[in-house]
């Protein structure tokens, strides 16, 4: 077990601090140490203190043979012996080997050149060694472009149908709408969001209609698109479960006046088409459509694609925005 890294920083905190408090990162650790004659237990609860400095020494010595150089290290730069003194460690080396960055980084390149790996917290501190680095996501909004709309850039104009006749749908990424890319020409009736692949692609959306897949929580390239679209409608077509409540609420903190697409005509697939599915006791419906409700009731679930090719949808949608 010691030749896990948490189990010898609590080893070398044992042995630079002569006490150890249990965690749950170091418990198997600190368990073993507990039934060891090098420790005893303190007044505090769950405290260990060291009474056999050597033992531990030795120990140190078969699982970590570098560890009296890494005390070394950890003091010279004033940082305890411990696993946080470790990780703090870590960072430093790290900025100090950091190579020229350019203005703007993933956010995942970004937070592994800082930190012990790309998905490791991007701390404060980590951010701050960045500098003045730009960070993005790098998401992908996939659109079905609406009647008249165009794409501008640095004075270059394109048809947007015109450009989905080549490349079958219209792809925008976070840095070309953060660089300049901007929508023009006849503005969208509506914005329709659509949480699943298959129904954004099938859906029979009326022809003033811009379409966006948005799946799930990935909404930080869709929010620039919202921006340059001011007083334009915007709509959720989603799944009926917990997460497309969930999703729906995180939306509407990006348009507040969104509206979400629940047809009265759904509840005819309830019975026949309805999943089996319980949804969260403490999951607050009041406010929502009545069949949301009604479906948490009744603990079923409605998945989007049984209306995709509902001609009545399109129907449904004109309604929504007054057509």
């Amino acid at each position: 077990m010691w030749r896990r890294e948490p189990h010898r920083l609590a080893l070398l905190e044992l042995w630079g601090k002569g006490a150890l408090r249990r965690r749950l990162g170091q418990a198997d650790a600190f368990d073993e140490l507990a039934r060891l004659p090098w420790t005893r237990r303190t007044s505090r609860r769950d405290e260990l203190e060291l009474v056999e400095r050597e033992a531990v020494e030795r120990l140190l010595a078969r699982s970590w043979p570098g560890w009296r150089e890494a005390a070394s290290a950890l003091r010279a730069r004033g940082l305890e012996l411990d696993e946080h003194g470790w990780r703090q460690l870590g960072d430093l080396e790290r900025q100090e080997g950091l190579p020229a960055l350019p203005e703007r980084l993933n956010r995942r390149t970004a937070t592994a050149a800082v930190a012990p790996h790309s998905k490791a917290a991007l701390t404060d501190a980590r951010r701050e060694a960045l500098g003045d680095v730009g960070l993005t996501r790098d998401g992908i909004v996939r659109l079905r472009p609406s009647v008249g709309l165009r794409i501008e850039r640095e004075g270059r104009r394109y048809d947007a149908r015109e450009l989905i006749g080549v490349l079958g749908e219209l792809s925008l990424t976070e840095r070309a709408l953060s660089d300049g890319t901007r929508l023009a020409g006849t503005a969208p009736d509506a914005l329709l969001l659509v949480e699943n692949k298959g129904t954004f692609v099938d859906l029979d959306a009326p022809d003033g209609f811009l379409v966006a897949h948005v799946p799930g929580w990935d909404t930080a390239t869709v929010r620039l698109l919202i921006a340059q679209l001011p007083g334009v409608p915007v709509l959720h077509f989603g799944d009926l479960d917990p997460n497309g409540v969930r999703i729906v609420r995180h939306l509407r903190e990006l348009a507040p006046g969104l509206t979400w697409v629940v047809p009265e005509f759904w509840e005819e697939d309830v019975e026949a088409r309805g999943l089996v599915r319980a949804w969260p006791a403490d999951l607050d419906l009041s406010g929502e459509p009545a069949l949301v409700q009604r479906l948490a009731a009744a603990g079923r679930w409605l998945e989007q694609e049984v209306l995709a090719l509902d001609p009545r949808l399109r129907e449904a949608l004109e309604g929504l925005v007054g057509r």
